[in-house]
């Protein structure tokens, strides 16, 4: 079953367009990612499917409800985060709770057994009574998603939730994030991590309010079916990648860490030797070079590239 249903779904200001006529649906328990830079749309889309913003074009249904005919119909049915901390940081971690336990309207034997489900489900045992101010961002952000789901909502949207958030305190709030899909809770997040990317089901890549292209990580990596990439270490990448560039066998580079990745015109059969002896005969010595499966940073460079 589709959760999410969306048909030509637009949004317009004044003469700009910033959603242009999305179209795509999202299963039920399924992690749906929106990949996309800063101001690609994702926020508009989210804030539309949310009941947030009313659509100028296309239709949506959200839960089995019309976000244009009922978009508190949709609210009720709808966990939320936005990319700001959305929570009242001069109330404690308890206040809160019990804050958005009497938004949701839940009574107090739900009530407390919802509390004691954030609590342990955010790590913050012992800091009920901590102003949310004084949390580090990791707690901030469990907290503020264990608000967003404490009515126990089938679809969640996180928008752009780990935003400035560390490397192991993100891992966390994705694993929180498969455990709610695991349950069965509808999970759709915005996001511009590649790594954290990769957690989604499937993904969606929007660009200038359009998408482009939609699929798992396999189907989305497809687009460089019959070419080959390379990765090649050098001393100096983007001294490789102005010599690569001029080589008629590559179709374009760009720097990957501290690598170049090379995409040819085709296979690479046995190319990477006599590009290596090329490179080393114009004076850019090769520590490596070898095919590689394409990266989420490739596919996603690929197809914007295309859209543009």
């Amino acid at each position: 079953m589709n959760a999410i249903v969306v048909n030509n779904l637009t949004r317009r200001f004044g003469d700009f367009v910033a959603v242009d006529r999305v179209t795509f649906d999202v299963r039920q328990g399924e992690i749906f990612g929106f990949l996309g830079a800063n101001g690609a749309g994702k926020s508009t889309t989210i804030r539309m499917l949310c009941g947030l913003l009313a659509p100028t074009g296309g239709t949506a249904l959200v839960d089995g409800v019309d976000v244009s005919r009922d978009p508190e119909g949709v609210k009720r049915r709808i966990g939320y985060m936005s990319q700001r901390f959305s929570l009242y940081e001069r109330l404690t971690v308890d206040q809160n709770i019990r804050f958005f336990g009497g938004i949701y309207g839940l009574d107090r034997a739900r009530l407390e057994r919802r509390r004691r489900f954030v609590i342990e489900m955010a790590g913050l045992e012992g800091r009920e009574r901590t102003h949310a101010a004084d949390l580090a961002g990791g707690w901030r952000q469990r907290l503020g998603l264990g608000c967003a789901i404490l009515h126990e909502p089938p679809i969640v949207f996180l928008d752009e939730p780990t935003g400035g958030v560390d490397p192991l305190s993100r891992r966390q709030f994705w694993d929180l994030i498969d455990r709610l899909s695991a349950s069965g809770v509808t999970v759709l997040v915005t996001t511009h991590y590649l790594d954290e990317a990769g957690h989604c089901h499937r993904l969606a890549i929007i660009h200038a309010g359009r998408l482009v292209a939609i699929g798992s990580t396999d189907e989305l990596k497809q687009v460089f079916a019959g070419r080959s990439i390379l990765e090649i270490q050098a001393a100096s990448p983007v001294e490789a990648m102005r010599l690569l560039d001029r080589m008629p066998e590559v179709e374009k580079t760009s720097v990957f860490g501290t690598a170049v990745h090379a995409v040819l015109k085709a296979d690479a059969g046995d190319m990477a030797t006599g590009l290596k002896n090329r490179l080393d005969a114009a004076g850019m010595p090769v520590t490596s070079i070898a095919p590689v499966e394409p990266s989420l940073e490739d596919v996603f460079l690929e197809l914007v590239e295309r859209a543009s």
